[in-house]
């Protein structure tokens, strides 16, 4: 399983075991072949910390040998280590078993606790560098998942077209089309994807196979995004491209010249320079919009009001420290926050709480250096219209 959408990330949020019932981990992985094989033993090594911490609190280790099995046998399982992303997640209840190979280049971490730990997936959610790039060529299609740290190829197999062939019935457009590239190099039309024009006939069948992909796209993957989306291919096939599409959030500059010559590292390298200065111009203002509303109640920095509000989907924009916790628990009940000094038995991070309730209810959030959140604490909020008074189960306008 390796596409983590919203509502999957929602339920990994959500879910509730007892005293250490869920397991959750996190690797990098090894893409390179040569390095591919190193990928299960690292997850083996990281199998036996989870297992002491599971006899810390299951009566016997053979118990928590049963517990972990589901992973166990991932370790053989060769059609699983194919096609590695830059990090594995893993998370494991009792009824329960979810793994993702996802575009983050995680730390090595083994959590057995009575939820899921879920910082680690932020970046793939929040406000801060996450993005899609479309690579088209005439014999191929491909996209990417992408953050600031990384890259994973989305399997678009039955989704869309995957060529220009494939998009054509063979007694339409295709035939059309074919007549005017089969004599390569005699004419302007000839090799479509790859020369400098194009005509008529040709932008015609183009579109049409644009359009279908736009159509997958939209209907399969993008349809709840709001992740920019940049497309590489050659200069000419790109207005045609932004003809056909639906999705609101292409991006207007995209990468030149033909993708099939360029690894999934370097179509990330060049499209995170396009789309870098998008993401720190969006986070600047985000804190300018913060400054502003100082003063008018639509603003906090009190983490015992914004777990709350967050947990009710009331905070439409949140800025959490990076590298930092907040150790304590939420009463849903009676949305009371506690905080502890120390990490005591149940507790949660409360940072990771409020981002991660944020992003479940289609807030942006911001992962920050301490140091750039407005007023220096390790969280702010700006709410949504209404909010709750921490403390009590009453919302104000």
């Amino acid at each position: 399983m390796d596409k983590l959408s919203r509502d999957e990330f929602k339920i990994l949020v959500e879910k509730r075991s007892g005293t250490g019932g869920s397991v959750s981990l996190f690797m990098p992985t090894y893409k390179a072949t040569t390095e591919i094989r190193q990928n299960p033993i690292r997850l083996k090594n990281l199998l036996h910390k989870a297992e002491e911490h599971l006899e810390a609190v299951l009566p016997r280790p053979v118990e928590a040998r049963k517990f972990l099995k589901p992973i166990q046998q991932l370790l053989d399982d060769e059609l699983f280590w194919q096609h590695p992303s830059d990090g594995l997640a893993i998370f494991l209840s009792q009824d329960m078993f979810r793994h993702y190979f996802l575009p983050l280049n995680f730390e090595e971490l083994a959590v057995v606790s009575s939820r899921f730990h879920i910082k680690p997936l932020l970046p793939l959610f929040n406000g801060d560098g996450r993005f899609y790039v479309l690579a088209l060529s005439q014999n191929d299609v491909k996209l990417f998942q992408c953050t600031r740290y990384g890259t994973k190829e989305i399997d678009l197999a039955g989704i869309v077209p995957l060529s220009l062939a494939a998009a054509l019935r063979p007694d339409g457009p295709e035939r059309t089309l074919q007549s005017h590239s089969g004599a390569a190099g005699k004419g302007k039309e000839s090799g479509v994807f790859t020369g400098q024009g194009v005509g008529d006939v040709a932008k015609k069948n183009i579109l049409h196979f644009f359009q279908q992909i736009d159509r997958g796209l939209h209907h399969e993957i993008l349809k709840e995004e709001n992740a920019p989306l940049v497309v590489a291919g050659v200069n000419y096939l790109h207005p045609i491209y932004k003809e056909a599409n639906t999705y609101q959030h292409l991006f207007d500059k995209g990468i030149d010249g033909n993708p099939e010559g360029l690894t999934s590292e370097e179509l990330h390298k060049r499209a995170w320079t396009l789309v870098q200065p998008h993401f720190d111009q969006k986070q600047a203002e985000a804190i300018s919009e913060y400054r502003q509303l100082i003063g008018s109640g639509h603003t906090s920095d009190s983490i015992g009001e914004i777990v709350p509000n967050a947990y009710s989907g009331l905070v439409e924009m949140l800025f959490v420290a990076l590298g930092r916790q907040k150790w304590g628990t939420f009463d849903s009940s009676s949305n009371t926050v506690r905080l502890h000094e120390k990490e005591e038995p149940n507790d949660e991070d409360l940072l990771d709480f409020a981002a991660a309730n944020t992003l479940i209810h289609r807030g942006a959030v911001y992962t920050v250096k301490p140091e750039q959140i407005p007023g220096g604490l390790p969280l702010a909020a700006i709410f949504r219209h209404e909010r709750h008074h921490p403390g009590t189960g009453h919302k104000t306008a």
